[in-house]
C-alpha cells in the first residue's frame, strides 16, 4: 500500500484540493481516503484503474465532508491559482479575473453532473473513461454530459 500511496497520493490531493480550495481540508480527505482504501483493498476488483478507485473514494470523503458542512451546493472560487496571474500586468489581472469569475459562474449554473464532467475534463487529466467510472457512469453518458455542457457554455457566452 505504500507503493499506491507514493503513486498516487499526489494526484488524489490535488483531485480533492480543486473540490476542497483549502490544502488543509484536502490533506485531511486525502488522509482519509487512503485510510478507507487500506481497510477495503479487498473490494478492489480491477474492474477500473487504482486511480480512478481511489478518486472514487476521495468523491465520496469530499461529499461526506460537506454534507456534514451543510456546504454542498456551494462552490468556492475565492481560492483562484494564483499562477495564472503571476505573469501579467495588474490590468490584465483584474481583467483575466473577471472573465475567470463569469467563467466559472457559468459553469456553475451547469447541473451537478455536468458541473463535475466539465471541472474534471478541464482541470485534471482525467480520460472520459476515468470520468465515466468515477461518476458510476458510461464513457459514452461522460462524452455527451461534456458536450452538452459545453455547448450549454456557448451558448450563455453568445447570449450575453
Amino acid at each position: 500500500m505504500e507503493e499506491i500511496y507514493k503513486e498516487y497520493s499526489k494526484i488524489v490531493y490535488n483531485y480533492l484540493l480543486y473540490f476542497t480550495s483549502n490544502p488543509d481540508i484536502a490533506e485531511e480527505l486525502m488522509q482519509e481516503t487512503f485510510y478507507s482504501a487500506v481497510k477495503n483493498i479487498h473490494k478492489f476488483k480491477n474492474q477500473s484503474s487504482m486511480k480512478t478507485w481511489l478518486c472514487k473514494i476521495a468523491k465520496n470523503k469530499w461529499i461526506d465532508y460537506y454534507k456534514k458542512a451543510s456546504n454542498l451546493n456551494e462552490t468556492n472560487i475565492d481560492n483562484i491559482n494564483e499562477e495564472f496571474f503571476s505573469t501579467t500586468s495588474v490590468e490584465e489581472n483584474i481583467l483575466n479575473k473577471e472573465e475567470l469569475l463569469e467563467i466559472y459562474k457559468k459553469i456553475h449554473r451547469l447541473d451537478e453532473n455536468s458541473r463535475e464532467v466539465v471541472y474534471l475534463k478541464m482541470r485534471t487529466s482525467f480520460s472520459f473513461n476515468e470520468i465515466a467510472d468515477i461518476m458510476g457512469k458510461t464513457e459514452n453518458w461522460a462524452r455527451v454530459t461534456f458536450y452538452r455542457a459545453k455547448l450549454k457554455l456557448m451558448e450563455d457566452f453568445k447570449n450575453e
